[in-house]
């Protein structure tokens, strides 16, 4: 599904990919070292990596790589408004940086957007799951054909690629769909009208 406000939700994505060139333009011009900031597992030093890790990339490449899948789901994982967007962005956030900083190789820092843009996926693919919304399971058909194998990346293989980043980002995407749509229903209920005569709990 299209977001309500399209032109907002191109803004927001645009301008998170934009922050994203910025911090890594910072990073090869200022002797800063950012990438330090990144999830170092199981380090208490390394914990405030998961606010971090996702606005940091190991270089340009990594970026680019990253650009598309982000700028794409963001954009269309804003269907359901910026407020919800900001929830389920947070979601995948904190449990991807988390599983990361539990799971991944000791003394490893781990930084990219990667988890994010796997997060948005596995959220726009199982939302309407939830939910039992043929719209959204429409767009998900549609992503799974063009994105689908994207999905490879949740497996361990490719040297240097934080597949736990993919995993645990993937994980928030569907603990934020589930929450997101029990979220609706509730709204939904408090808003049906109740029949005449009946008592509120």
């Amino acid at each position: 599904m299209v977001p309500r406000k399209p032109l907002t939700a191109a803004l927001v994505s645009l301008s998170f990919v934009v922050l994203l060139y910025l911090v890594e333009l910072a990073d090869v011009v200022l002797p800063l070292d950012l990438d330090r900031n990144g999830i170092e597992a199981r380090s208490l030093d390394g914990l405030d990596g998961v606010v971090w890790a996702p606005l940091l990339h190991a270089d340009w490449g990594h970026l680019f790589a990253n650009t598309w899948p982000v700028a794409v789901f963001a954009f269309l994982a804003m269907a359901g408004g910026i407020g919800q967007w900001v929830v389920v962005t947070a979601t995948i956030w904190i449990v991807g940086g988390l599983g990361v900083w539990l799971t991944s190789p000791e003394h490893t820092v781990t930084v990219g957007a990667s988890g994010l843009a796997f997060g948005w996926l596995a959220f726009l693919l199982v939302r309407g799951v939830f939910s039992r919304s043929l719209a959204q399971l429409a767009v998900a058909v549609v992503l799974l054909a063009l994105w689908g194998g994207m999905l490879w990346g949740v497996f361990p293989g490719t040297p240097g690629v934080s597949w736990q980043g993919h995993l645990f980002g993937a994980a928030g995407g569907v603990l934020a769909a589930w929450l997101v749509a029990r979220a609706d229903r509730s709204t939904r209920s408090t808003a049906s009208p109740k029949p005449p005569g009946s008592l509120g709990a």
